[in-house]
């Protein structure tokens, strides 16, 4: 069952997220309004709920310029798209390739190329696709046309990058050279995809202190840098995060468990170093890789397999996607929970869209500078208040001085913490004495029975001194 209890969440930046579902539903969540505050909503909603379209793998390129969004489906269509409105641009089939049938061979991998766009003519894409059998292919296809014009221009290139296994996870590097996957009985391969060759195998780990070897199963991978393509992290289905360098050695460098489920979405961060993993438990944290150390788990219990982690480009912000139907966005420095968003529907991945603006915020703040809070000098309020007590106690002390009004001072008793210990409690007592005295005169001239016997011991003497006055 999702979660349903009430989460205070301050707010996100505003951003603009893609999310992608079991039913093939394409979802936009936008945050605006005020710098660092602003909920998130759903804005629009594309397509029909059909499983059979069930996304599979999502790309997009996010330039200014006609950006493109691409979207794999579980019936074998691969979908171009415009991220601004979601129209159709073009669709073509992934069974023509193979000539396997899509439900038998469906798509594992899916890249949308961003920079070998600008260097073909302006209005065609290129498109990498990689099924679970391990056909990978390379085409072109031109956008300017009707969708159902559609065709691929130039070359196609298609190999084979599986030996008997199944491919669950792929990544192309920052540069758009390089091509990286792995899967069920595949180790982690590196292709260059200029000459489609093999470059670099892993090596699996070896035997254990009992002799069992752990099975080949790997469930997501991605590399540490946009820059470089020799380090990437993968993560497996018995719970192991491992970090290769394909400059150094075939076996991972460093190797460390996560809990005790499988691990289901690896994502890096800005900064080379950090990656953030997401397990089928529905746990989330960051670790350094360079030491394999814990940096601190995510504040907030997701209730489902998080199968999608994405990484703001500007803002320190990642959002996590899984089967709780719940777009969860979170602070990378805190590890707070910002806000949560139910989708309805099992989600499979999320994208940001990293030129949106909002014009409301962009007056208030800048990116670099979210989260901005205001912080306020613990040590200036209270001494003004304590200043500001002395003074008016002593004023009162120098009007009660001047005056001498008692009736007053027995109206409006000061509170124990103003009273002045050494002046007050003899003037009460003095008081007290004078009133006794002044009581036990008039009882004794006027010989009064009634007022007598309220002093208790004194009644006995009153009585004796009327006896006497009669005999």
């Amino acid at each position: 069952m999702p979660r349903t209890t009430t989460l205070d969440c301050p707010g996100c930046p505003p951003l603009r997220a893609l999310t992608f579902d079991e039913l093939g539903l394409i979802k936009v969540i936008e945050a605006r309004g005020k710098q660092g505050r602003a909920e998130p909503k759903v804005v629009e909603r594309w397509g029909d709920p059909d499983s059979s379209k069930c996304v599979l793998a999502a790309s997009i390129d996010d330039r200014k310029s006609d950006p493109l969004l691409a979207v794999a489906r579980r019936n074998g269509m691969v979908e171009v798209l415009n991220p601004l409105n979601g129209d159709l641009r073009f669709a073509v089939s992934n069974a023509s390739i193979n000539g396997v049938q899509s439900e038998d061979d469906p798509v594992a991998g899916l890249h949308l190329f961003a920079k070998k766009k600008s260097e073909l003519a302006s209005r065609s894409c290129t498109l990498l696709t990689c099924t679970t059998n391990g056909n990978a292919s390379i085409r072109s296809f031109e956008v300017n046309k009707p969708a159902a014009d559609v065709a691929s221009t130039g070359s196609s290139r298609t190999w084979i990058v599986g030996g008997g296994g199944s491919i669950l996870c792929s990544k192309v590097d920052g540069s758009e050279n390089y091509f990286l996957f792995g899967g069920k009985r595949v180790e982690m391969n590196v292709w260059d995809l200029d000459s489609c060759a093999k470059i670099w195998t892993a090596k699996p780990p070896p035997k254990n202190s009992l002799g069992i070897f752990t099975p080949t199963w790997f469930t997501s991978a991605t590399f540490l840098s946009k820059d470089d393509h020799r380090k990437f992290v993968a993560g497996t289905n018995s719970h192991e995060v491992r970090l290769y360098d394909i400059s150094a050695q075939r076996r991972p460098v460093i190797s460390f468990d996560f809990r005790e489920t499988a691990i289901k979405s690896v994502a890096e961060d800005l900064d080379g170093y950090t990656i953030y993993v997401g397990n089928g438990s529905g746990d989330l944290a960051s670790f350094d890789i360079r030491t394999g150390k814990l940096l601190g788990c995510f504040l907030g219990k997701c209730s489902g397999s998080i199968r999608s982690i994405a990484r703001h480009p500007e803002f320190p912000v990642i959002a996590s996607c899984g089967l709780d139907s719940y777009l969860r966005l979170w602070n990378v420095k805190t590890r707070q929970l910002l806000s949560a968003v139910h989708l309805k529907q099992h989600l499979t991945n999320v994208l940001f869209d990293s030129n949106f603006a909002d014009e409301e915020a962009e007056i208030a703040h800048s990116a670099a500078d979210w989260p901005l809070h205001e912080e306020r000098d613990e040590g200036e309020t209270p001494p003004l208040k304590r200043k500001k007590s002395k003074e008016k106690k002593g004023i009162k002390k120098e009007a009660e001085a001047k005056s001498g009004n008692k009736d007053d001072e027995r109206d409006e008793p000061l509170h124990e913490d103003e009273r002045d210990e050494s002046e007050t409690p003899p003037v009460k007592r003095k008081k007290s004495k004078e009133k006794k005295g002044i009581k036990k005169e008039a009882e004794a001239k006027s010989g009064n029975k009634e007022s007598s016997e309220e002093y208790g011991g004194k009644k006995v003497k009153s009585k004796k001194s009327s006896k006497r006055l009669e005999m």
